[in-house]
């Protein structure tokens, strides 16, 4: 799943259909997400690669040798970084929502949010609509669950873009099970903190990625737009892009995109 989010964040809809097409499904919750560990980022800070570490772990405790990584946002990164770095544990790969693993989009950030225009060898920073929800969101309440709980809904409702339905029913659902079940909500902030480290590792060239991969990536993302889809196909030998007509940045709370990704991620797991 991708920064902040539980392996529940894959819905059991998209689970079921996998399954139904004969396929076996692993889906966890990151460190410091849900039912896993935390950690105090302070004294033991980690990065993309100890997260990609914690999925090799995965896999070797199911035993399995090789699977077909499937990752949206941050967990695209991750299913990057295998891909380059393990590729022996790599069957295919399906980066969904994503941006190349090496794109640091801090100075696009920057620059957007003080009203100046992206560098011309830049990706696009997030849309002018999510960078204020950012903004008001740091100022919004959260001394209650319900704040919490709402505040958590219109992330959702901000990534979902503004082209397609949102199911708020189904992400208030969502939120409500995320929080009873999480041993520590506000651990998941961490992702966030991983997520601006910039080692070596992850400045390797996406060229060396061998496994087939599909790129999936909607039209109206929010926080990548296009271009980062684009930029993620046109750095992996013979990737397949596939842009999501109205699709934001998590699909999942818009009515039917669930059977079309898990149609999707069937074809190219073939």
């Amino acid at each position: 799943m991708g920064t902040s989010a539980q392996g529940i964040g894959w819905p059991d809809q998209l689970v079921e259909a996998l399954l139904g097409s004969g396929r076996q499904v692993i889906r966890f919750d990151h460190r410091d997400t849900g039912r896993s560990d935390s950690v105090d980022f302070t004294t033991h800070p980690y990065a993309l690669a100890d997260m990609a570490a914690d999925t090799t772990a995965v896999l070797d405790g199911h035993g399995v040798t090789a699977a077909h990584v499937v990752g949206t946002s941050l967990g695209a990164a991750i299913g990057q970084w295998l891909a380059v770095h393990q590729a022996t544990r790599v069957r295919t790969l399906t980066a969904m929502a994503s941006s190349p693993m090496g794109n640091n989009p801090g100075p696009a950030w920057a620059r957007a949010m003080a009203g100046q225009p992206a560098a011309a060898d830049e990706l696009p920073p997030p849309t002018a609509r999510f960078l204020h929800h950012v903004l008001d969101s740091a100022k919004a309440p959260r001394t209650t669950a319900q704040q919490r709980m709402d505040a958590d809904v219109q992330t959702w409702r901000v990534l979902n873009g503004d082209v397609l339905p949102f199911d708020e029913a189904a992400a208030r659902r969502f939120v409500a099970h995320c929080h009873a079940r999480a041993d520590n909500v506000a651990a998941a902030s961490n992702h966030d903190l991983a997520g601006r480290r910039w080692d070596d590792d992850r400045r390797a060239s996406l060229s060396r990625i061998t496994a087939a991969t599909l790129v999936l990536h909607g039209s109206d993302d929010p926080l990548f737009p296009q271009a980062h889809g684009e930029a993620v196909a046109a750095q992996i030998p013979a990737a397949h892009l596939e842009i999501v007509p109205g699709m934001g940045h998590h699909p999942f709370f818009s009515p039917g995109l669930t059977e079309r990704i898990a149609c999707s991620i069937i074809r190219h797991t073939t």
